[in-house]
């Protein structure tokens, strides 16, 4: 019980840092935040910010880690005779719907890294470390190595990140995220045959 509540108090204490950090870069810009400044947003010294993250970069991007983890052990948890597209619509419209964030905020801190040259480097970091994992998960719910496990994972990120575009721009009438989401799904069973007219 007590090694339990000496983890979730550092889970805890990582989450308000990254958190902090992410809410400073998008006020105030990367480039002026500090260390020091995250430490105090977040009510702690900057020997804990530093215990925890090597950078600020490393503390702005940790939630998107953390949510790439989550989504592998969700991956895990679907039935074994499940579609991998059914699991993975699953898992999409659950962080969609689980995610304590709103669209607004996540769209503007994304816009945030791909506007910074070193978050940006720290995001192609991380998603070195990451893909391969992934790509191990898909590999075994589907039982198929090679480029399909990678292929798949980069073509439902795009199709995710292209419905959520068209519904942040206000061109789409779809009812919301959710239906413009479940509908990609559906492009990508039909093979992305081009819909009846």
């Amino acid at each position: 019980m007590e090694l339990g509540l000496r983890d979730r108090k550092k889970a805890a204490t990582r989450v308000a840092l990254s958190e902090a950090a992410a809410r400073l870069a998008m006020e105030r810009g990367i480039e002026l935040v500090t260390a020091d400044m995250i430490a105090s947003e977040a009510g702690v010294s900057v020997r804990t910010f530093h215990n925890y993250f090597s950078c600020k970069e490393e503390a702005v991007l940790h939630h998107f880690e953390a949510e790439v983890l989550e989504w592998a052990q969700w991956l895990r948890e679907r039935p074994a005779d499940e579609p991998i597209l059914d699991s993975l619509e699953h898992i999409v419209l659950r962080a969609l719907i689980e995610s304590d964030a709103q669209l607004e905020e996540m769209k503007a801190l994304a816009d945030l890294i791909d506007s910074s040259p070193t978050l940006l480097a720290k995001k192609m970091e991380m998603h070195v470390r990451l893909t391969p994992m992934l790509d191990e998960v898909i590999a075994e719910r589907t039982g198929a190595s090679g480029l399909y496990p990678s292929l798949l994972q980069t073509v439902v990120g795009a199709a995710v990140k292209a419905s959520l575009d068209l519904w942040m721009s206000g061109r789409s009438t779809a009812a919301s995220a959710e239906h413009l989401i479940r509908e990609a799904f559906d492009h990508l069973r039909s093979g992305l045959a081009v819909p009846a007219r």
